[in-house]
């Protein structure tokens, strides 16, 4: 699997998150703390606590074109 800590501070950032998410033809979930969502739903990203980062997590064939792109949403540390 390969996990990326991400964060969506706003409703902009969400909608470019799940447009993004959906250009892929694999799953894509979002953590966070116990609750895994669908990555393609908007309605439940908005579920989780936004002002805390969540930690995307797909299959480890994904193209190298997601690892670049997820770049945009990254936690900085």
């Amino acid at each position: 699997m390969y996990k990326e800590d991400i964060i969506l501070s706003d409703i902009e950032t969400v909608k470019n998150f799940v447009t993004f998410a959906n250009k892929f033809d694999f799953p894509v979930n979002l953590i966070s703390e116990r609750h895994v969502i669908n990555g393609k739903s908007i309605m439940g990203i908005f579920s989780l606590d936004l002002s805390q980062p969540l930690q995307v997590e797909v299959d480890e064939s994904f193209p190298v074109e997601f690892k670049e792109q997820i770049k945009a949403f990254r936690v900085i540390k």
